[in-house]
Formats: structure tokens, sequence, C-alpha cells
């Protein structure tokens, strides 16, 4: 018995769902687990080729009635899933609406649909590069120039693979089909097998004199500049997909997208939590105590603050919509700083004097915290 999960429980939709509720759920979890965003991530990647494999057998009407009919093991060597008493009725059935059942057994079906991949058009390749920015860059945004290294079209054949003034030939060994026919004796009779042409690869055509810049591959290696948009309010590590920024496609098919990696550097006195950021602020015992006018930096530059007296080290204070743009839609996060009271270290005898006379003056009167410690330290050892 197959141990693979149902594939409509892979995709995550009823064994009813339509066509589109099938390929919007294929698009959602593939875009999830895709190894370009996950990279490294073995869970991630087999959970991709598994959703692939799901959506290649449900988005196809023949596989997907095979598998309703007979489940995984439709598509598994050696059985047909119960479905048939016998093979003497095999020659009433069209075999072309089996291709896919005795692939597995011939490989002659699948040899002619990926000969048709190959002639069709091709995406291109997707590209991965990073970029560092600073924190202030992240979060206002900032266009940056980046250098990548990709495939383009050959300027010089145009992309033909020949040199200017000539064209490829058919091939003669395939005539142009680019498939290959054969003959095969099976338990089931005989059949035809198809496989993909060795000599022109599955391109019906031959090039006989390459272009001499691309040696016949249609395609040369350059190094580009690329301007990249930035948006306000992107965190480290995000990724930006650049559609049609990777390699260009073959046969005229679409262009492989860029995913740029952002690094953001860390700030010297800013911390970012979420879109809040923070920052810690020493002022004096002075300041602390009668109060102070601060002047507080933050990503716009400096503002003014009043702290109120008797400040006690560690308090924080919120200034509002000072922090980091969010990413998607209006407004800001805000700014908080911590404040830490700096005791001095150096002090000459007038300075010590008055602080005496302050001590004794004040007594434990203007000392909420330390009066309220020995208030109660003397309750619990019944003092």
């Amino acid at each position: 018995m197959s141990s693979k999960r149902d594939y409509y429980e892979v995709l995550g939709v009823s064994k009813n769902a339509s066509d589109a509720e099938i390929k919007k759920a294929y698009r959602k979890l593939a875009k999830q687990y895709h190894p370009d965003i996950n990279p490294g991530n073995k869970e991630a990647e087999a959970k991709f080729k598994e959703i692939n494999e799901a959506y290649e057998v449900l988005s196809d009407p023949q596989k997907r009635a095979q598998y309703d009919q007979f489940g995984h093991s439709a598509f598994e060597q050696g059985g047909f899933g119960g479905g048939f008493s016998g093979f003497g009725g095999f020659s009433d059935f069209d075999f072309g609406d089996f291709g896919d059942i005795f692939e597995t057994f011939f490989g002659g079906f699948g040899g002619r649909t990926s000969s048709r991949t190959r002639r069709g058009p091709q995406k291109g390749a997707d590209l991965k590069t990073s970029v560092e920015i600073s924190f202030e860059e992240a979060a206002f945004g900032v266009e940056k120039e980046i250098s990548i290294h990709r495939m383009e079209i050959c300027d010089k054949c145009q992309g033909s693979g020949s040199k200017p003034g000539t064209s490829p030939v058919t091939c003669q060994h395939c005539n142009g089909t680019g498939q290959i026919q054969y003959k095969q004796r099976t338990p089931f009779g005989q059949f035809v097998n198809i496989k993909t042409c060795d000599v022109c690869h599955g391109e019906g055509k031959v090039i006989t004199d390459p272009c001499d810049k691309c040696n016949g591959k249609g395609r040369v290696r350059n190094q580009n500049k690329i301007k990249v948009e930035i948006p306000a309010g992107i965190n480290d590590g995000q990724t930006i997909r650049l559609g049609g920024g990777g390699e260009p496609g073959l046969k005229g098919g679409p262009s492989g997208d860029l995913f740029i990696n952002v690094k953001v550097k860390p700030h010297a006195i800013f911390e970012r939590k979420g879109n809040d950021i923070i920052c810690e602020i020493p002022i004096t015992f002075v300041q602390a105590a009668l109060g102070a006018e601060l002047e507080v930096p933050t990503l716009e530059g400096k503002v003014k603050y009043q702290i109120p007296e008797g400040t006690q080290t560690g308090s924080i204070f919120k200034l509002k919509n000072k922090g980091i743009p969010f990413i998607r839609g209006s407004g800001r996060g805000d700014q908080y700083f911590k404040v830490h009271v700096e005791v001095p270290k150096k002090l000459n005898e007038k300075q010590k004097a008055i602080l005496r006379e302050f001590a004794e003056l004040s007594g434990d009167e203007v000392h909420e915290q330390r009066k309220s410690f020995f208030d109660k330290m003397k309750d619990a050892l019944g003092m």
C-alpha cells in the first residue's frame, strides 16, 4: 500500500474542488514552500516536491480521473488499481487516454510530453542576490543599484545560436520532429515507444555554423547593473522579488525572477523592535532629581523632551510616530527612550560636603523607595 498522502489533502482542497480552486491552492502553497524563499530548509523542499506532484496529477483531467478511481496505484509500477478484470478488452481502448499509466512501463508517452516541453517556451532561471543598507535606509526606503551576472540573449545572433547570415537546419535524424520512434515488445503486445532525439535534443533543428560570440548557445553571460526600489520599513532578512529580473526565457518564454535578500546594518544607538525603535540616554543625578529638558536623538534629528523631577533610572518615555514606517499601509511605529542616571565617580571636597549636607537635611523623606524597603524589612524581621 502506498505511504503517500492523499493529493487532495496535500493541496488542502476537497475532492469536489474545481480546477480554479486547485490552481489557487497550489499557487499559495508553492509560494509558501518555494526553495528560493526557504533556502537550505529540507522540510520545505520536501513539501514543495509533494505539492508539485499533487498538482501535476490533479490539474490534468485524465490523471485526476485515474487518481479518483485507482488512487496512487494508478501511477505505480505493476498496478492498475484493481480497475481492470483482464487484458482481453485492451483493444477497445484508445491507448492515448491511458498514456500516464503506460508511461511507467514503456516511457513513450512521457518522452513525447517532455519533448513538447523542451521545444515550447520555457521560463528563464530565477536568480538570487543580496544588498546591504543602513538602518535609516531601511526605515525610509532607498533606491539601490546592484550588480548581477546573468545570461542574456546574444546580441550578435539574436538568440538563434547560428552565425549571422546562416540558419539552423532541419535535423535529419528525426526529420525535424525532435522525436525518435521505435517498437518495443511487451507482455501486452507490441508498442511504439517515443523518445527525444539525441542528435538535436528535441529541438528539431541543428546548428551547423554556430555564432562565434555565444558558441551556438544563443545566450551569453553579462554583468548588469539594476536599480532596485527598497520600500520604507523593510526589515533585516526580508526578500524583495523583482519579477522578470532573472535570466531570459527560451523559445519566447518569460524571464525568471530576481530575489534580493536585504541585510540591514546595525545602528550605533537605535535598536528595532517590530516597527518601534528603542534607545538609551544617560542623564545626570541633578537632571533626574530636578527634571530637565533633554535633546533626544530620533531618525529625523533631535527633538526636545521634558522629563519630570524625580525621574528614576530605567524610566521609559515614548515619542509617538517616531519609529519605523509600516511597510504596508500608512502610519509609523513609536520611539521609546530609557534614561540611565549616571552617578558621579570623582567628586572634589566641596562637592562631597554639599552632598553630605543634602543627606543630613533630607534624611529618608526624599528617598521613598529606600524608606519603604526598610519599613518592609522591619516588619518582616519583627523589629
